[in-house]
């Protein structure tokens, strides 16, 4: 019986704003959608916008520090109830209660872009909660919107100045012995190495020489993701993207394009708080006929402007 009357009604959410994104002072409005087979009670229809950001250790760090665990409890940026519907009943059929909840953050607390790492997520979700006697389940239906800076208020970036970047067996570290990697020389340039989250990476290199045969030539985006506190801190780094720029032996001295779009999700801008940061860095990465590689990194900023 209980499955048959739950099933009997579902939730949903619509927005009015298609693409989702929102920025802190906007006013999220849309309709909450009650779709009913036959006439439904309920004790009360309730909307729940939170923002949060949650973090977790990676396995080699667990028990490591016991602070940690207070250091790394969600954070609550923002949160809102809104009564959409007092106990009673929805009639058969599509009944729409629009609503309109304002947007902005918790005290003093910033409204961080979203964003969906490995180890840290920030996540601003809407909850439709409708209650129900005891006899038949609650319902609920969430629904995740975007939250962006506005670049208005982002200003310009402090400098453009392009970084560059030269890898040579001298350059390279990690490396028992410099005297079995092959002679070769690679060189190029990003843009800047503060870049805008909407605009794409890019830049140019040059195999200048390289005794032996190149299997690829690669452009790989890095997230470094931060959780602790002053008693310590598990950092973390793990590819997001990885784009093949040359393919096979690159022809020598030709200027190769680098050119990459930045995931939306699974980037944002820069972020250093007191107890999490989320960085960037870009690897460009050489592999030879015998795959080994090497690889220069270099850090950037990301911010929106």
């Amino acid at each position: 019986v209980n499955s048959t009357t739950a099933m009997a009604a579902t939730l949903d959410i619509r927005l009015k704003r298609i693409n989702k994104t929102y920025t802190d002072g906007d006013t999220i409005s849309g309709y909450a959608v009650i779709r009913c087979k036959q006439d439904c009670g309920h004790n009360g229809l309730t909307l729940n916008l939170t923002g949060t950001v949650s973090m977790q250790l990676s396995s080699k760090n667990v028990g490591v520090f016991e602070a940690f665990y207070n250091s790394i409890k969600p954070i609550q940026l923002t949160g809102a109830t809104l009564e959409l519907a007092k106990p009673g009943k929805f009639t058969t059929g599509l009944t729409e209660i629009p609503f309109e909840i304002p947007f902005k953050s918790k005290g003093n607390k910033t409204l961080y872009e979203t964003y969906h790492g490995v180890f840290i997520n920030i996540q601003y979700v809407l909850q439709l909660d409708l209650k129900r006697s005891l006899l038949n389940k609650d319902l609920s239906k969430t629904c995740e919107f975007l939250v962006e800076y506005n670049p208005k208020n982002a200003g310009q970036p402090s400098s453009q100045t392009p970084i560059t970047f030269a890898i040579s067996p001298d350059s390279v570290v990690n490396v028992q012995n410099k005297a079995s990697l092959p002679k070769f020389r690679v060189t190029g340039q990003l843009t800047s190495s503060h870049i805008s989250i909407s605009e794409p990476l890019s830049g140019e290199l040059v195999i200048e020489q390289c005794a032996t045969r190149i299997k690829s030539v690669e452009l790989q985006l890095v997230r470094v993701e931060t959780c602790g506190c002053l008693e310590g801190y598990a950092k973390e780094t793990t590819e997001i993207q990885n784009i093949q720029v040359a393919d096979g032996d690159a022809p020598r001295g030709i200027k190769i394009p680098l050119h990459m779009v930045l995931p939306r999700l699974f980037t944002c801008p820069s972020v250093s708080a007191t107890n999490f940061r989320i960085e960037f860095e870009v690897n460009i990465v050489v592999v030879f006929q015998d795959d080994y590689l090497v690889s220069e990194n270099i850090p950037i900023r990301v911010s929106r402007f």
